[in-house]
């Protein structure tokens, strides 16, 4: 049998897809989590979309490039969060969800993004948006949501902002196949970066951050320099098919969530990649990487380097 959406894993993993194939064991809950693309047009370059590589410590994708995001916080969905832009509501219907998960989230895309790169999309009113999150009373909100000592909605509160929703486009819907220990039920946002902000790697969950052209990181995904999972690839193949900002922004999506499968294939275990999403319609464009490979896979060796930027971390420019 051919398989030409499938990704070979690993031998020790084959008992476990038997497993859970067999009902002996069940799949773990996947967390509701949000990811961004955040978005830039350069003057040289055009579109770039900003990455991070994550440690080769983490239990969830080590090594992996990946958007900035997380899992929701259960305080994400405090109903006194400042908003401005589209209601929950609105979410709920883009992403067929609840709409306090809607809520949970938009908050969390805008939360996780602060948290790892100090990018905001809020502001002190519903048409303005903060233009520099530099300083120690940044970095001091920021520690504070990372170690859960205070709300999102409380840090909004208490600097008077709110939290921009208009600034986000929602683009695509990935779950965690069922043979992940660790797994995620993730909603893929886009966004500008604000006028004045600087995206930078302040995560300790990263140890590289790069601008780069989405149809440069497809590239160095399919010649296996980069460990890139399957929903993100897709994303950035999608996104390459756009010159700028202003046309990602405008792109009309119908949001349907994708989730590969582990299945047995003439003996050995294979991860099939989505041919149609959950209830029907048509496959993502996601070209088969070199580098694709589970979340707990090894990464390949580090990418070529490229000139630093200022905070020290390498910048791919294209």
């Amino acid at each position: 049998m051919s398989v030409d959406h499938g990704i070979r894993l690993p031998e020790e993993l084959r008992g476990r897809v038997e497993d859970l194939l067999a009902g002996r064991v069940e799949a773990a809950p996947a967390r509701d989590a949000a990811t961004v693309a955040v978005l830039r047009d350069h003057d040289e370059h055009g579109l770039q979309v900003f990455m991070l590589r994550r440690v080769a410590s983490m239990a969830f994708a080590p090594g992996a490039y990946v958007f900035p995001g997380g899992s929701v916080d259960p305080r994400d969905g405090e109903a006194s969060i400042g908003w401005a832009g589209p209601p929950p509501g609105e979410w709920a219907r883009a992403f067929a969800a609840g709409e306090t998960v809607a809520r949970e989230l938009v908050c969390a895309a805008v939360r996780e993004t602060f948290e790892e790169t100090l990018v905001l999309l809020a502001g002190p009113a519903p048409d303005a948006v903060v233009d520099d999150t530099r300083g120690d009373g940044w970095e001091a909100d920021r520690r504070a949501l990372l170690d859960r000592s205070q709300s999102f909605a409380e840090f909004l509160g208490r600097r008077g902002l709110v939290l921009r929703s208009d600034l986000l486009r929602p683009w695509a819907h990935w779950i965690t196949p069922a043979v992940e220990p660790k797994r995620y039920d993730t909603r893929f946002f886009v966004a500008a970066i604000p006028e004045g902000q600087r995206a930078r790697d302040v995560s300790t969950e990263a140890d590289r951050a790069v601008w780069v052209r989405p149809a440069d990181a497809v590239d160095h995904a399919m010649r296996g320099e980069w460990f890139v999972m399957p929903p993100t690839l897709a994303t950035l193949s999608e996104l390459a098919a756009c010159d700028t900002v202003a046309d990602v922004l405008a792109t009309e999506r119908e949001i349907v969530a994708y989730e590969p499968r582990a299945e047995i294939i003439d003996g050995a275990a294979y991860l099939v990649l989505p041919t149609r999403p959950l209830g029907g319609g048509t496959t993502p464009h996601t070209p088969r990487a070199p580098s694709m490979r589970t979340s707990a896979g090894r990464p390949p060796a580090r990418a070529p380097g490229h000139p630093p930027e200022a905070t020290g971390h390498d910048t791919a420019q294209g």
